[in-house]
């Protein structure tokens, strides 16, 4: 009987150490199987704020799709598990947390509200799993640079010193602020006060704006008695519409520039009701293209396909980027991967994707891998149209 006992937990220790070993003896690797690697994805799959950020994991599994139609990465096929966040703090945590501990994937790729995403870092951080951020902005997501983490989305100091980099480019003097004060817009004002600074100018008004306000009657008047000839638009588009709506009503349309959550610029006429109302408007973002350029018409043909309610936009675009890094990324890390190979490639990886404005180039010392970006307007036929590129530095 003894005999017995000690032979079956002999077995039972091989069987065990048979589990933890991968092919060539060495132990398997989260989220990885000899024929699949699974890979997190976090956002708001649900809630009013989907439609900014849904759109692009969308066309992350798109990508992955097309990948693996063509054998996958070194033969092993992309699995892509998704949790919702709502873009709200506590339930960003429980979801990436669901994802460390319950899903266990081999790296994360998502995120798309800063809201949320800084509540998951730490998260992150702890866990020591690779991250790859699709659509969150704020600037303490890569600085100081965490070796985990990496961005393929423009920083929120880009964003607004590419905005006022632009009105100044258009000769304007007499620019004010309009912002909304939650973790996204607070991430972003005190980087546009100092591109004023560094420009030697000041802003001639700064309005707060709520996040979902009724009525801008009097931010709109406020700015039109301070005469400013372009306004800083750090808001989302349930602030930004009525901000629009609202100063065209009183004849009041300076330049506005705003961000890349009001880049589909379409979609902010619509929501005023006018496309006059938009007509000294843009928005700037890390796309190249807009939604109907022939350089991005099989991407829009495939998503479409495999999502036939969404409309392609330059919010898909963030999503392909980001899965073509991963995907370059994974190629290069070999046959057999593991996260410390994972962040050492992506670390020093330089590569131009199918719909970014510039190369995503990172290194060990900057994990914002985007640098370069587009800006956009409506055009005449009522199309998101590229007007400019520009290249922020601080």
């Amino acid at each position: 009987m003894r005999m017995r006992a000690t032979k079956l937990a002999g077995w039972a220790s091989l069987t065990a150490a048979a589990l933890l070993l991968g092919a060539g003896g060495l132990r398997a690797e989260t989220g990885v199987t000899a024929d699949s690697i699974k890979i997190g994805g976090m956002g708001p799959l649900t809630g009013p704020l989907s439609n900014l950020v849904l759109p692009s994991l969308n066309a992350i599994e798109t990508v992955f799709e097309e990948v693996n139609k063509a054998g996958g990465v070194h033969g092993r096929k992309l699995i892509y598990i998704k949790e919702d966040d709502e873009c709200l703090p506590a339930k960003g945590v429980g979801a990436v947390k669901k994802l460390i501990h319950e899903v266990q994937p081999f790296m994360v790729l998502g995120g798309g509200c800063s809201n949320a995403a800084l509540a998951q870092k730490p998260e992150i951080v702890e866990a020591k799993i690779p991250w790859v951020i699709v659509a969150s902005t704020a600037d303490s997501l890569t600085e100081p640079p965490n070796p985990y983490i990496f961005t393929t989305m423009s920083a929120a100091w880009m964003e607004v010193y590419g905005q006022l980099q632009h009105a100044l480019d258009q000769g304007k003097k007499r620019i004010a602020i309009a912002w909304q004060p939650d973790a996204w817009g607070k991430a972003r004002i005190e980087p546009l006060k100092q591109a004023f600074a560094k420009n030697g100018i000041e802003p001639v008004a700064i309005e707060e704006v709520a996040v979902e306000p009724t009525d801008l009657t009097a931010t709109a008047l406020k700015l039109q008695q301070a005469n400013a000839d372009a306004v800083m638009m750090l808001l989302f588009p349930k602030a930004g519409i009525p901000f629009l709506r609202d100063t065209m009503k009183f004849g009041f349309q300076p330049l506005s520039v705003g961000g890349s959550p009001l880049a589909e610029v379409d979609i902010i006429a619509k929501g005023v009701g006018s496309p006059d109302a938009v007509k000294n408007f843009r928005a700037v973002a890390p796309a190249g293209y807009g939604a109907d350029d022939a350089q991005v018409a099989n991407w829009k043909a495939l998503v479409e396909k495999k999502f036939p309610n969404d409309r392609f936009s330059v919010v898909h675009m963030f999503g392909i980027s980001a899965a073509q890094f991963t995907v370059e990324a994974l190629r290069k890390v070999g046959p057999e991967p593991t996260r410390e190979k994972l962040i050492q490639v992506m670390a020093n990886l330089s590569l131009q994707t199918d719909t970014y404005a510039g190369p995503l180039k990172c290194t060990p010392e900057d994990h914002q891998c985007h640098r370069v970006l587009g800006i956009f307007a409506l055009n005449k036929d009522g199309r998101v149209s590229g007007v400019g590129k520009a290249t922020p530095v601080r």
